[in-house]
């Protein structure tokens, strides 16, 4: 988990060099998250009058929470198109990404509970594919509000703990393998994305022309 957070840092401290070198940028963080100890920064840029290029990352750092395993990273990539102009209106996504965790599984809305989790916990890796949309304000010039959900198709590679830390064996139920191969994997589709962010302009091109 810590190789792949210091891999996904790497990347976004590249892509805000590139980015900042040609084009508006902002950097953001989900206020949502924050509020429960999840990190996820984020860095938008300009493609083109009507598209952004975002890079985030996001960090679960909680490895219990009440006996369920919350401790996941993910890096992801996403296109925005927006309808009015680039960083400002409604705006469609398409994201690709990729995971790492140590989780125990969601089950959402299940019977009065809008959320709990299945006993035992999975520890593994997977790639992400999805879609969004959401909605972004400018305000005071260079600070933005952006509310934002997304859907995606995950498809992850994972061995399966119970609650004790023992390892399952057998994970598609078969019984006398010869060769018992823990390993494990499937293919859901699940909410990626939610959030409020708040962001900050850190680049504007069009003053640095303006100083020239």
């Amino acid at each position: 988990m810590t190789g792949f957070i210091k891999s996904a840092i790497v990347c976004i401290a590249f892509a805000a060099v590139s980015a900042a070198a040609s084009a508006q940028t902002y950097l953001k963080l989900n206020c949502l998250y924050a509020v429960v100890g999840v990190i996820n920064p984020s860095l938008e840029t300009t493609l083109s009058p009507h598209s952004t290029m975002s890079l985030d990352i996001t960090y679960s750092p909680w490895r219990s929470v009440n006996g369920a395993h919350l401790n996941f990273g993910l890096f992801t990539g996403e296109y925005r198109y927006y309808f009015k102009q680039s960083g400002n209106g409604w705006y469609v996504s398409g994201n690709i990404g990729m995971t790492g965790f140590d989780i125990s599984k969601p089950i959402f809305l299940r019977r009065k509970t809008v959320l709990a989790f299945r006993d035992g916990y999975s520890k593994g890796f997977g790639l992400m594919l999805g879609v969004g949309f959401g909605y972004q304000h400018v305000f005071r010039e260079r600070w933005v509000v952006d509310a934002f959900i997304a859907v995606d198709w995950f498809c992850s590679w994972y061995n399966g703990y119970s609650s004790n830390g023992e390892i399952n064996m057998e994970p598609h139920g078969h019984e006398n393998y010869k060769y018992p191969d823990p390993f494990n994997g499937s293919g859901e589709i699940l909410p990626a994305k939610l959030g409020v962010s708040i962001g900050y302009r850190i680049i504007s091109p069009d003053r640095k022309k303006r100083k020239k």
